[in-house]
């Protein structure tokens, strides 16, 4: 019965402003209906028939409205004649005022009168003045209703419409734009729905148990953490964390970007911090979700043309006050995400405010098949489909990628009148993110193809000779996105990287140049983008991670992000022209190392090359026709993990 009750008052319709100009106009249109024009007279005659009716004694009476308007009234009997017949005025509303048959205009009136005294009727005539006094005063206020109306349309798209607080005026402009997601809110995402992820799901799960069994914590002296921190790199799922917090929570939760906060009028966003803390306080214990804190928080004073007044930094002083000031915020718990930690403010960052920082990676092998078994839960796949395999083919690929995977490769398999998704069409889509689309009609000559061919080769040779470099998956010389070829490898995922196994990398990457001018005895602008790979690897090895020996065991890597406001080396003109020759070192001595592997095999790599001319597309498997068996091939770390438990046991 109460659902009924609620049903029928969210069916009724919700009051509008425009309900009341609909109104008026409605009562202004009315009045003007049925003041002038409420019936229709007999029609309109000219001054001389009118002076011939009255010569016949057919006129009981002419009434002159406004000195302007004769309106002529007829004797009974002259409204039986045949002439008379269709004069008859027709009413729309019944009148108890008898109604005029005929009207003409008069033009003079005193030439009007002079004429009816010369025929003996000027006892017929009588003046008379009619006022439409609700039109002429509606018309009046009409031009001031108008500019009303506009100046309240303004201001309505100047606060940002509905979400400038209820009903959207200019004086609530400074009200919090947070969505409320309560018990009444329902939100189909939970931490089902979450997969990988597992440290930062503990963390996020144990603040809505905080504010579910408070007394759990407190009863050892314990106090509520006031925030947590989401960090880490695009598309890792911090958002996805927080819509599960809202699902799992059954909490007033609310949810906003930081950008929200930005207006262009001065105070706003202080002001609506206030707010949201405020609605926040008041549906205690509730939590506070800020995606892309950075947009407010970074750090204040790093932009010097701003000036001391800076809206940004009054709303991030505002948001420091209201976390942890003189009040007190009970039971209210802010989780922010943002993938700039480095450029937040120190003050937001400690403890007191963000008591948590947790640090959302990229998935790991085993997290990313957690991952393709939540986004293949709506996909009509194939039964052999190996999971385990997707997830090998895709390092590096971030939650928010192997969503886009399954949704591409469910879109190809639809594009080939496929009825499920198969292992082929996941391969597709990966090269169709990683590499783009592929473009078999760009006009290519001969020659071009032959040295894209033996660039591509010489990556592929090079990378099966050299026992760091990432194993090869497949090489293609069709041209796809800006590239003209292109060469697939499955990298190791390490956490630490050695610098032979750096030194391995390049050479491979050089490969492609190295091979042309093994064949070609020429260079092409076709290394580009191996050229920039390398020299940014070269430089890493050099100014960040201490591993040149005669840079020694420094580094200029500034992991706050201050050096991105600077405009000064933190080193002098000799080290910096040191670190050049030493980058340059090392990228030529690979390059070297890389001509004269291929001099070696310039045999199966022209033999390669001619596969790949024909077939366009080479695997693995032609490289290990040409080549064997490549030497280095290592045990997963799945199979390592098990030989030494099985060592342990025994």
């Amino acid at each position: 019965m109460a659902n009924d009750k609620k049903n029928i008052k969210e069916k009724k319709p919700k009051f509008s402003p425009y309900w009341i100009y609909g109104i008026v106009l409605a009562i202004f249109l009315g009045f003007q209906l049925f003041s002038s024009g409420s019936y229709q007279d007999g029609g309109t005659i000219t001054p001389s028939q009118f002076f011939k009716y009255a010569e016949d004694n057919d006129v009981e009476k002419v009434e002159i409205i406004n000195r302007r308007i004769a309106q002529v009234y007829l004797t009974k009997d002259a409204q039986e004649k045949e002439i008379h017949k269709n004069s008859k005025p027709k009413t729309f509303i019944p009148s108890a005022t008898k109604l005029p048959n005929y009207k003409f205009e008069i033009g003079d009136l005193q030439n009007f009168e002079n004429d009816l005294k010369a025929i003996n009727k000027y006892d017929i005539l009588s003046l008379d003045t009619k006022e439409n006094v609700w039109g002429d005063f509606l018309l009046g206020i009409l031009p001031f209703i108008l500019l009303i109306g506009v100046w309240i349309f303004i201001m309505r798209r100047m606060s940002g419409g509905a979400g400038g607080g209820a009903g959207g005026q200019i004086f609530n402009i400074g009200k919090s734009k947070a969505k409320l997601f309560d018990q009444n809110t329902e939100v189909k995402t939970s931490f089902k729905d979450v997969a990988g992820l597992e440290g930062a799901k503990e963390e996020v799960q144990e603040i809505v148990d905080f504010l579910k069994f408070p007394e759990k914590y407190t009863t050892l002296g314990g106090k509520i953490p006031k925030g947590a921190l989401l960090v880490g790199p695009p598309g890792t799922g911090k958002t996805l964390l927080a819509k599960a917090v809202a699902g799992e929570a059954k909490v007033p939760f609310f949810s906003l970007s930081g950008s929200d906060f930005v207006e262009m009028f001065v105070g706003v966003g202080a002001s609506r911090v206030r707010d949201l803390f405020k609605q926040a306080k008041e549906k205690s214990p509730s939590i506070i979700f800020i995606d892309e804190i950075d947009a407010i928080g970074r750090a204040r004073g790093k932009n010097a043309m701003s000036g001391s007044n800076d809206e940004r930094e009054n709303t991030l002083n505002q948001l420091l006050t209201e976390m942890d000031g003189f009040g007190t915020n009970t039971n209210v718990i802010v989780i922010a995400a943002t993938n700039r930690a480095d450029i937040l403010d120190k003050a937001l960052m400690r403890a007191g405010r963000f008591d948590r920082q947790i640090f959302v990676d990229l998935p790991d092998v085993r997290e990313r098949k957690e991952i393709f078994e939540v986004h293949l839960r709506p996909l009509k796949k194939a039964k052999d489909l190996d999971i385990d395999f997707l997830s090998k083919q895709t390092p590096g690929f971030s939650g928010a990628d192997i969503a886009n995977v399954c949704n591409e490769a469910a879109l190809i398999a639809a594009r080939n009148g496929k009825k499920a998704v198969d292992k082929q069409d996941f391969l597709d889509a990966v090269d169709r993110i990683i590499g783009g689309l592929e473009k078999k009609n760009k006009i290519i000559t001969p020659s071009e193809k032959k040295a894209v061919a033996f660039h591509e080769a010489g990556h592929a040779v090079v990378s099966w000779m050299l026992e760091h470099a990432s194993p090869l998956v497949k090489v293609t010389i069709v041209p796809r996105g800006r590239s003209l070829g292109a060469a697939w490898y499955l990298p190791e995922e390490r956490l630490i990287v050695r610098p032979e196994q750096m030194l391995d990398e390049m050479c491979a990457a050089l490969g492609g140049r190295a091979a042309e001018k093994v064949i070609f005895d020429k260079i092409s602008t076709g290394a580009l983008s191996d050229l920039e790979k390398v020299t940014k690897q070269a430089r890493a090895m050099v100014t960040v991670y201490g591993l040149s020996d005669k840079i020694g065991n420094l580094t200029y890597y500034d992991s706050s992000g201050q050096s991105e406001y600077g405009f000064t080396k933190p080193y002098s003109e000799e080290t910096a022209e040191l670190i050049d020759r030493e980058i340059s070192e090392i990228i030529e001595k690979q390059y070297q190392r890389a001509l004269k592997l291929l001099e070696e095999n310039k045999d199966k790599l022209t033999q390669l090359a001619e596969v790949l001319l024909e077939k366009e597309v080479i695997f693995k498997d032609n490289l290990e026709k040409i080549f064997g068996k490549r030497p280095f091939e290592k045990e997963s770390p799945a199979e390592i993990k098990k030989e030494e438990i099985t060592e342990e046991e025994e």
